[in-house]
């Protein structure tokens, strides 16, 4: 089956990441890691606006009360979307300074998770944290170079969680109540490097192959049923959105690309979309 990729940000993001389409106000935003800045686009309009932010940036979350969760370099801090106001949430690893947040996606309950890595070298030195709504900040699991792929099975069943450097997409059993995970297991060993994830509607688990230039779909089961070729290179991270939630949005990135990939990649940096023929789900919300 042949998609059609259409470019709906021409940008030079260094490292797109997280995006998340808004359903209240019809926007998309993401981050650039290492701009480090928030960039929103009004598909309505065409309108995008950049929040320049004090340091790299992994992920953010919307806020149910407003504004977002930001995953910094420091730590979790609530962000006005307008002035660029940060609000310290939660420094679980001030101690470590190397290292800094990535990936990071909030649960159905209102709860945000989040992985650490080290920004200097790739040693196992990160973990995976959840904030609780009540700003509680709990240790889930260590030993991780480059955490990705936070997702949710649409029956709140099951964690989706990866490690970028090992290849690897796990999966965990998963209780929505307490935020509990148990029953680890390998759910993917990926042929690409595994970069940020969603799940449709229908179950099944899109991953953006960094350095492998395509989307995965796989099936509850781990098994792959879905690849999409990609125009760059270096795919970086999916989202559903659009009225109906049928469009997946990718974002992308230029790091470490010469002057001669660039040439060949002209829509390295920006935001793609494509149909893949099925929908997705509005994002969870921070409820703290």
């Amino acid at each position: 089956m042949a998609f059609q990729i259409d470019c709906v940000v021409k940008g030079n993001d260094r490292l797109g990441e997280c995006p998340l389409w808004c359903e209240r106000e019809g926007v998309l935003w993401w981050v650039d890691s290492r701009g480090p800045a928030l960039k929103r686009w009004d598909p309505a309009t065409g309108a995008v606006r950049a929040l320049a932010l004090p340091g790299v940036v992994g992920s953010v979350a919307f806020r149910e009360k407003g504004g977002m969760l930001a995953a910094l370099q420091s730590g979790l801090h609530f962000l006005d979307t307008e002035t660029g106001k940060l609000e310290v949430a939660a420094q679980p690893e001030a101690h470590l300074p190397e290292n800094r947040f990535n990936d990071g996606r909030c649960d159905r309950a209102g709860r945000f998770w989040a992985g650490t890595m080290s920004d200097v070298r790739r040693d196992p030195t990160g973990s995976l944290y959840r904030l609780s709504t009540d700003l509680s900040c709990t240790h889930m699991r260590s030993d991780i170079v480059v955490p990705n792929s936070l997702a949710w099975s649409p029956d709140n069943r099951t964690l989706y969680f990866g490690d970028t450097h090992r290849n690897r997409i796990w999966a965990f059993d998963f209780d929505l109540a307490s935020g509990g995970i148990s029953n680890e297991r390998v759910f993917a060993e990926t042929e690409g490097r595994p970069d940020g994830s969603c799940v449709d509607a229908d179950g099944g688990l899109w991953n953006a192959e960094y350095g492998n230039g395509r989307l995965v779909r796989y099936t509850p089961a781990g098994k792959v049923d879905r690849v999409i070729p990609m125009p760059v290179a270096n795919p970086t991270c999916c989202c559903f959105g659009g009225k109906d939630f049928d469009t997946l949005y990718v974002t992308t990135a230029t790091q470490r690309l010469t002057a001669e990939d660039l040439a060949k990649q002209p829509l390295a940096g920006s935001v793609l979309a494509v149909r893949p023929g099925v929908r997705g789900l509005p994002e969870g919300r921070f409820g703290g």
